[in-house]
C-alpha cells in the first residue's frame, strides 16, 4: 500500500477506511496482472461521476437563480468534463499516487488525462462512501471552488473558445465573425502570432500564440473575458 498521506493532505479528507482511496486509485490495468482479489477503481468511478455532477449542479442551481435550464446544463457540462478533472487531478499530483500495470506505466498512463479524470472521480465516489454526501460535497467545492467563482465572474471552463464564441455571438444574431493576422516576430524556429478578432466589422480583442490557431483561439478567449460571455 502507498503513503497517501500526503494525498490526504491536500484533499483536505482523512479516509477512515484507508483502503477505499487504494482502491480509488487502482487502475484496471493493475488489478488485471495482480489478480482477481485486487478491485480496480472503475466502479468508484462510476459512484463519483454521479455525485460529482450533483455536487456541481446543485451549486450552480444556487448561485445562478435566474438562469435557464439549458445554460446551467451547458457551464455544468464545462465543469465536469475529463479536461476540468485532469486539471486538478494534476494540481493534486494524484498521478504519482496512482497503482498500474506495467504496460499503463511505459505507456506515460501516470500523465493520461483521461486515466487522471477517472482517477479524480473515483476518489470523488470513495470519499462518499468513506464520509457520506456532506462530506464529498465540501472537498468536491474546495477543489474546484477557483472554477466556480471563475464562473460566477462570467468566465467559463471552455477550451474550444472559437466555437464557443460563435455560439454565443450567433446567438446575438451576430454572424460577422473574422480572424486577421496582425503581427508576428521572433525567428522562423520560434515565432510569435499576433490574430485580431473583428466582429461586425470592429476590432474587438487580440490573442497571441506560438501558432496561428493557438493565437485565434486566445484571441476569442480574451473576447469572452472582455465580455462577449452572455448566452
Amino acid at each position: 500500500m502507498k503513503d497517501n498521506r500526503k494525498l490526504q493532505e491536500d484533499l483536505g479528507y482523512t479516509f477512515s477506511d484507508p483502503d477505499l482511496l487504494e482502491t480509488a486509485l487502482t487502475h484496471s490495468s493493475y488489478s488485471k496482472e495482480h489478480g482477481e482479489g485486487i478491485r480496480s477503481n472503475e466502479r468508484l468511478e462510476f459512484l463519483g461521476d454521479a455525485f460529482f455532477d450533483a455536487i456541481i449542479g446543485e451549486e450552480l442551481f444556487r448561485l445562478f437563480p435566474e438562469r435557464e435550464e439549458g445554460w446551467l446544463s451547458r457551464i455544468r457540462a464545462t465543469i465536469v468534463c475529463e479536461k476540468s478533472l485532469a486539471r486538478q487531478a494534476r494540481k493534486l499530483d494524484l498521478g504519482r499516487f496512482l497503482l498500474l500495470g506495467h504496460g499503463e506505466e511505459k505507456s506515460g498512463g501516470r500523465h493520461r488525462e483521461s486515466i487522471l479524470a477517472d482517477a479524480t472521480e473515483a476518489v470523488i465516489g470513495a470519499i462518499y462512501l468513506d464520509g457520506g454526501y456532506e462530506a464529498v460535497q465540501k472537498v468536491v467545492l474546495a477543489l474546484f471552488r477557483q472554477v466556480i467563482d471563475d464562473t460566477k465572474r462570467g468566465i467559463f471552463v471552455v477550451y474550444d473558445y472559437k466555437t464557443h464564441l460563435q455560439e454565443v455571438l450567433q446567438g446575438h444574431g451576430i454572424t460577422d465573425i473574422r480572424y486577421q493576422l496582425i503581427g508576428e516576430e521572433g525567428p522562423d524556429h520560434d515565432k510569435s502570432f499576433t490574430v485580431g478578432l473583428y466582429i461586425d466589422g470592429s476590432l474587438s480583442a487580440e490573442g497571441k500564440g506560438k501558432s496561428k490557431k493557438q493565437a485565434e483561439q486566445n484571441a476569442a478567449m480574451n473576447a469572452l473575458k472582455e465580455g462577449w460571455n452572455e448566452f
